[in-house]
């Protein structure tokens, strides 16, 4: 077995271009798309509508582009935008909500992947003489620091609904949303009705170098079109990424179960061996969160230092947590290296 001096599992976005993906880039056709004449762009935000049942996409350069785009679209300086306190948006977007939307940001706990009914319903706000109004409820679904947790679409429904009871618009970070879709064969077409705009990714678990989608009604996209300039995102001849993109949709959704399959093998062998704790029934796609044992001197830090020493890379997530997530670039025969890579690694800073 040939098992690589480096395995990578600090994200999946690690991912390189398939041979498919570099032939597309090298034959598409392209043209300005800024001048909306680009035609691989226009195929890719006319496919991604039609399979999330959109009216129109636009393509960003990345998740947090299309992010912040979307916020600022929904919103206006001075309101208050609701989201998960460990939330993709909140943690680890540089404030871009205060600095591109002139907005605040109201978190709320999202134990177990989600904001409750109950804590949303209580934070709400009617604009007047001394509070902001809310302009914005964010939802995450897969949640990255929850470990890949899936909203079930029933508390997806519900968290929208309460939301436009309120007349407060819904946005969801599905950056691994067709990760959502195949853990829990719904199709992300019903993710999506539930709320007012949606972006997804399409350099994680789909492998293409670069770019996302958001998705919504039409004079949605239109304005964040516009909005996507404003922050830089107007690129020229962008079908040579976009065509990557193409062959994500049509070629790598299909096979993000295997990447769900490592992840639980991985944190079921990791969990055996006593090097990093987890519980393996909580890993619902690709993303593993560990905790190191109790009494290890060292922190996440110390452990992600001494990993890749071993030839293994892993995220911090906190003083002693690491993440690993698995990908296409992923093979399954290498959990055994990994495992032992790991435990090697906690061995020098226990």
């Amino acid at each position: 077995m040939n098992i690589p001096e480096i395995i990578d599992l600090r994200s999946d976005t690690v991912t390189k271009p398939t041979p498919a993906m570099r032939e597309a880039m090298a034959t598409c056709e392209v043209g300005d798309d800024v001048f909306g004449d680009d035609p691989t762009v226009i195929e890719l935000e006319r496919m991604t509508a039609e399979m999330v049942g959109t009216e129109a996409s636009v393509w960003c350069p990345t998740g947090t582009m299309a992010n912040q785009v979307a916020v600022a679209t929904h919103t206006r300086p001075g309101q208050e935008v609701i989201a998960g306190n460990w939330s993709h948006i909140v943690n680890y977007e540089l404030g871009g909500i205060a600095w591109n939307s002139l907005c605040q940001l109201y978190p709320v706990s999202d134990e177990g992947g989600r904001p409750s009914l109950k804590d949303v319903d209580a934070v709400i706000r009617e604009e007047t003489m001394h509070t902001p109004g809310t302009g914005l409820l964010c939802l995450e679904n897969t949640h990255n620091r929850r470990g890949g947790r899936v909203i079930p679409i029933e508390e997806l429904r519900a968290l929208a609904d309460l939301g436009h009871r309120r007349d407060v618009p819904v946005y969801l970070d599905g950056a691994r949303i067709w990760n959502a879709s195949t853990a829990s064969g719904v199709p992300v077409s019903q993710y999506a009705a539930c709320v007012d705009s949606m972006m997804f990714c399409l350099s994680k678990g789909l492998a293409s170098p670069a770019g996302s989608m958001l998705c919504g009604r039409r004079e949605f996209i239109d304005r964040a079109r516009r909005l996507r300039k404003r922050m830089g995102g107007g690129l020229r001849q962008a079908g040579v990424l976009a065509a990557c993109g193409i062959v994500s949709l049509r070629e790598m959704i299909h096979r993000l179960g295997e990447d769900h399959e490592n992840a639980k093998r991985l944190a079921k062998a990791m969990s055996g061996s006593g090097a990093l704790q987890i519980d393996p029934e909580t890993v619902q796609t690709n993303i593993c969160i560990f905790k190191l044992p109790e009494g290890v001197s060292g922190t996440s830090v110390d452990f992600a230092a001494a990993a890749r020493a071993e030839g293994l890379l892993v995220t911090c997530m906190g003083r002693d947590h690491v993440r690993m997530v698995t990908h296409n670039d992923f093979r399954g025969e290498w959990i055994e290296a990994v495992v032992r890579r790991a435990s090697e690694a906690m061995a020098k800073i226990g």
